[in-house]
């Protein structure tokens, strides 16, 4: 083993070895992707087996991701303050506690409940997956450990839907989609045993032994400022999810829950007390404007594979496992290009995030082009070849941006910057996925292929705003080299 991947614990003989480290931390991360992904697969049979109402299956879908939305910063802080690996353990082992529960879920209530709980595992661990790559690695060695976390992300997203869709063809529509949650605890149960062999906990023990005794830091979550904070992101995603017409009444309170925030935790630190979110982090430029560029990206790039979806099995009548092949071309690629990224991240990062941006773009107006064309006899199968340009862009812009996003980042705050920058991701995701298939399903009575290209376009302007806030800032960066 490679020295300046050793971690050598002060005051004692034991080492630890980074790659490990990662090693474990990326295995509950492509869990909680594939929770997140592979349910769209076994909607139908838990739909069936279950007796589940569309209301319920579609906050099979909504919980997790509300919980997972309102977890990430607390838990991030959390982690910062108190040991990222402590709280790691602490949300692997709840997520497959829930995993668990889903599998064995009596009812669709139930199910409901444990998957609410199981987001809730997955935004506790993974904050600490990019604070422990923030604390562990530096430089290029950073950057790598960033393309490990890209291409696990695009993996996790390719081999989601296929291994449930496998599951339940094997298994049955009736036990099948319970098994599709029965096989995180195998991955996790691994992932747990070594954390507890591979994770350096004896830094964590005394640090927190240390704030316990109020020697240096004091032990300060911020309680006040993490409810303020979790009611303003409630009211901000609750309504886009819920589809209900009450919820839209809580969206005037988001700003205003968030004005609170900001109020608070700047007046909290002026008494001497520890925010919840230290706001000097949104005085480094490059996270900052990271944080912003992915959160608009999101915006469009979200919704691409449901409406493609929508557009090709209820416009088309293409069968589910034809549109899941559709899309594997694009994860592979996505999952080449993040690894394939790190060769000009720390030199050309902010210009290659401008021109994969565009890319993205591109791929979208190829695919409106093949959907046109398809009167004239072009197959609908070709957006399999026009999507993987997304797919090549989005690996590339996810290892590159996270990379670049927290370059300036204090490794004591990486958790929590984490938490932020994935809670800002996943609005924007939410935010998009109402706001594109709101268009799509607005302009169906013109015609699927009007509806597709309209959400289509609708997806490439929020890209093209996304490149247009990466110029920015790609020249931002070089203002002051040029001065």
């Amino acid at each position: 083993m490679s020295d300046a991947n050793i971690i050598r614990v002060a005051g004692t003989d034991r080492t630890f070895h980074r790659l490990k480290i990662l090693f474990v931390i990326l295995l509950p991360l492509g869990m909680s992707l594939m929770a997140l992904s592979s349910v769209n697969v076994a909607l139908p049979t838990i739909e069936e087996g279950l007796g589940a109402t569309p209301g319920d299956v579609q906050w099979i879908l909504s919980g997790y991701a509300l919980a997972l939305g309102v977890t990430l910063i607390p838990a991030g802080r959390a982690g910062d303050v108190l040991g990222r690996g402590t709280w790691f353990v602490l949300g692997l082992a709840l997520f497959l506690l829930a995993s668990l529960a889903c599998g064995l879920a009596p009812t669709p209530f139930f199910l409901n409940a444990a998957r609410i709980v199981q987001g809730v595992g997955a935004g506790i661990f993974s904050p600490q997956v990019t604070g422990m790559i923030q604390q562990y690695f530096t430089g290029r060695g950073r950057a790598k450990a960033f393309a490990m976390f890209g291409l696990v992300i695009s993996a996790s997203v390719a081999v989601g839907p296929v291994l449930t869709g496998a599951i339940i063809q094997a298994l049955g529509p009736e036990d099948g989609w319970r098994w599709a949650f029965f096989i995180f605890i195998p991955i996790g149960l691994l992932a747990l045993v070594l954390a507890f062999v591979w994770f350096p906990f004896e830094t964590e023990r005394r640090r927190k032994l240390g704030l316990l005794a109020g020697a240096g830091e004091k032990l300060d979550l911020d309680p006040v400022g993490t409810i303020v904070l979790t009611l303003a992101i409630l009211a901000l995603m609750y309504p886009f999810m819920a589809h209900a017409a009450w919820a839209w009444a809580l969206l005037p309170l988001a700003p205003l829950f968030a004005w609170l925030w900001v109020r608070w935790e700047r007046r909290y630190a002026a008494r001497g007390g520890a925010p919840m979110v230290d706001m000097s982090l949104f005085g480094y430029r490059s996270f900052r404007n990271g944080m912003l560029v992915s959160g608009v990206m999101f915006l469009g790039i979200a919704s691409s594979f449901a409406v493609l979806a929508l557009f090709l099995q209820n416009g088309l009548g293409v069968a589910a496992i034809a549109v899941g092949l559709v899309g594997l071309p694009n994860a592979i690629v996505s999952a080449y290009s993040s690894v394939w990224s790190v060769k000009y991240v720390m030199t050309h990062g902010r210009r290659l995030i401008v021109l994969v941006l565009l890319l993205m773009v591109l791929g979208m107006v190829l695919s409106i082009g093949v959907v046109l064309l398809q009167p004239l006899g072009v197959p609908w199968w070709l957006l399999a070849g026009t999507l993987t340009l997304n797919g090549f862009a989005m690996g590339a812009f996810g290892s590159a941006n996270q990379t670049l996003s927290m370059q300036d980042v204090p490794a004591e705050h990486g958790g929590t910057a984490g938490g932020i920058k994935q809670t800002v991701e996943r609005i924007g995701a939410a935010l998009g996925n109402a706001m594109v298939v709101g268009v799509f399903f607005g302009l169906v009575p013109l015609g699927w292929t009007t509806a597709f290209t309209g959400a289509y376009v609708a997806i490439a302007l929020c890209v093209l705003a996304a490149a247009v806030l990466a110029v920015f800032d790609e020249r931002q960066h070089r203002a002051p080299v040029a001065a």
